[in-house]
């Protein structure tokens, strides 16, 4: 009988005979990795752990600690929720059911919305099919025979699927009695999951489109123990505290008005504050590592997003054009386009390179109302975005600079903890193959030269060219999409721009987008919430509180005001007649870092009581002593106490 032979992520190669599948790998490496393990990325394509391996391999097995594994995990999850729903509602109509970031959600077409007691007997029949741990089949049906079944059912949602697919065969997952239209792959049998837990049910237009038919949405997740499930349970009770949307209105950082538009943010006073001292840092960082500052229009004639084929292929998220004296003009979606037209706008020799533009510019996305979400999903936001032009030669050098100042920056506002995920050239894709090996080649050499550990996805690339994404860690456990370094061989070709090389030929620069922060309404919401509204001081809105017990302190109080803003401390006088426990307690909610309570014996000694947030007392100070501490803790970004909360 023939052989394969399986290479392993850590460089190892065994001999196996052909026909072997993942799972009988798994077993013969260990009982417990057999029991971990999930599915398996075979060539960089994801398989199930009975499908046989025919030819020379590269393998990982896929546990839940896998991205990949987890995505698995919680699709075979929604598929055994869509069967409990037509297990106890024979009439609803399945639409999709993807796993998201934490688990998953099923779309049906029901006659009603799903009540808690609905909601409560899925859970119980989820709990049934689990414990009958029925295998996952895969069946192949030629297009055609699938359109049919699916048209004898009435699958509505189905049929539309099908008729956008252009391959002659499609796959479907079955489980029992359910079956699903499915690519797969799935977990070997639905015994797998061993806890779970639906979240919420909400409507949802099908395909988030507000002119389509209104479905009804579960959201639910599920892990391989009750331990972890618990743990995640208990983190979301914890982010409802810190929701963003929640914090925004009580700390009065920011609005979203209907009368101006939804997904459109107004910064309050307070809020802005915090944006000011976001882009001052950003602006100085990036004078600092050689970028040039630039500023572009909002809008642009329709023309150039001809050019970059936005009108193509992103025309779904762009605000329709408006005609201005007989030209279309477009609100811009980005300001790629915009950068590379400065660029183009001199004649660029090698020796110029690289040129690095950078801007926080603001952009306008046609997001569904139904994905709206506070800061983190709107449809104006202004985006930390540069770009990188330059040679072959060049490139390491600029992914490791750029790597280094995006940690850095993540650094400064209390992110140390993330994933990082090198991104590789998926099935279509523009450009030659030689520069996206090049491409990919400088991304893993920076990443393994800075020490930092990142997971490969395969294939997981824009069609424009391979990327690293960089995943910041919340103090809750979370993770939040930040950081981007993206290579792009789409809009140079398309604009036609290049350098004069050595040789006097004209050469195609390598050009890389990169964000830092994304944009800062979704960033300031991620420190919103990381924080929970308790900014350390040098970020805080209002770093000092300064209440007087009575009015006979007010007059001490303003000179104390005055001093404290001769050293830029950002502070605010409550003078109310009061009674100082109500306007402590108000600091308090206000999450004000130091409270200066001021009544006669403080007057009478010239000194202040201070207050740090989260109810300790530091006693009576001179007001040189506490300007002092606060003013180093400002210069060295000491994180909150951990007392505050």
């Amino acid at each position: 009988m023939s052989s394969v032979k399986i290479t392993f992520p850590d460089g190892s190669v065994s001999e196996y005979k052909a026909g072997i599948t993942p799972m009988e790998i798994a077993e013969n490496i260990s009982k417990g990795l057999a029991k971990k393990v999930l599915a398996a990325r075979v060539n960089g394509s994801i398989i199930n752990l009975n499908d046989p391996i025919k030819e020379d391999t590269e393998l990982k097995l896929l546990t839940f600690e896998d991205r990949e594994g987890r995505e698995v995990f919680w699709h075979s999850s929604s598929h055994i929720m869509a069967q409990a729903v037509t297990d106890l509602f024979p009439n609803a109509k399945l639409a999709i059911g993807p796993p998201i970031d934490e688990g998953w959600y099923y779309d049906f077409d029901v006659e009603k919305p799903f009540s808690d007691q609905d909601i409560e007997k899925i859970e119980q029949r989820m709990a049934e099919i689990i414990k009958e741990d029925h295998p996952f089949k895969r069946v192949e049906l030629p297009l055609e025979e699938a359109r049919k079944y699916y048209e004898e059912r009435d699958a509505i949602y189905k049929e539309e699927i099908l008729d956008e697919i252009e391959d002659d065969t499609v796959t479907l997952y079955q489980q029992d009695s359910f079956t699903d239209l499915c690519r797969g792959p799935h977990l070997p049998s639905t015994g797998k999951v061993k806890a779970f837990k639906l979240l919420s049910s909400s409507g949802a237009y099908w395909r988030g489109d507000e002119r389509n038919k209104m479905l009804q949405r579960i959201y639910g997740v599920s892990y391989p123990s009750k331990k972890q499930l618990d743990e995640y349970l208990n983190m979301l009770e914890e982010a409802k505290k810190r929701d963003h949307r929640k914090l925004g209105r009580e700390l009065d950082l920011f609005s979203i008005n209907e009368n101006i538009g939804s997904g459109l943010v107004l910064w309050h006073p307070k809020g802005a504050v915090i944006r000011n001292i976001i882009e001052e840092h950003w602006k100085k960082e990036h004078i600092d590592n050689g970028f040039q500052l630039v500023f572009t229009p909002h809008i642009a004639r329709l023309k150039l997003w001809e050019i970059s084929g936005h009108t193509g292929f992103y025309a779904e998220n762009m605000f329709q054009p408006n005609e201005v004296e007989g030209d279309l003009y477009q609100i811009k979606p980005m300001n790629c386009p915009f950068h590379i037209e400065i660029y183009r706008s001199a004649i660029r020799s090698y020796r110029d390179l690289p040129i690095k533009y950078a801007e926080l510019g603001t952009d306008y996305r046609y997001e569904r109302s139904g994905v709206l979400h506070g800061l983190m999903r709107v449809r104006g936001f202004t985006m930390d975005d540069a770009h990188i032009f330059c040679t072959p030669e060049q490139l390491h050098q600029q992914i490791l600079e750029v790597c280094q100042m995006s940690l850095r920056f993540l650094k400064m506002f209390g992110f140390e903890d993330y994933k990082i995920y090198l991104s590789t050239r998926p099935e279509k894709y523009v450009g030659e193959a030689e520069r996206w090996e090049t491409a990919q080649d400088s991304l893993a050499k920076a990443l393994d030269e800075l020490g930092l550990e990142y997971d490969m996805d395969e294939g997981g690339g824009a069609f424009y060219g391979p990327k690293i994404d960089i995943k910041i860690k919340d103090t809750i456990g979370r993770l939040w999409q930040c950081s981007t370094i993206q290579f792009d061989f789409n809009l140079p070709d398309r604009f036609g721009i290049y350098y004069i090389d050595r040789d006097n030929t004209q050469k195609r620069p390598y050009m890389v987008h990169r964000a830092i922060l994304g944009s800062l309404e979704r960033f300031f919401g991620v420190l919103i919430e990381n924080y929970g509204g308790a900014f350390p001081l040098w970020l805080a809105p209002v770093q000092v509180k300064i209440m007087t017990i009575t009015d006979n302190q007010n007059d001490y109080a303003k000179k104390i005001a005055e001093e404290l803003k001769k050293h830029d401390i950002r502070c605010e006088l409550d003078l109310r007649s009061e009674k100082i426990g109500f306007k402590v307690r108000e600091a308090e909610t206000s999450k004000t870092p130091y409270m200066f309570v001021i009544g006669q014996k403080e007057v009478d000694d010239n000194k202040v009581s201070v207050r740090h947030y989260g109810q300790v007392d530091l006693g009576s100070m001179n007001l040189e002593e506490i300007i002092s501490r606060i003013k180093e803790e400002i210069e060295n970004k000491y994180p909150r106490m951990k007392s505050g909360g």
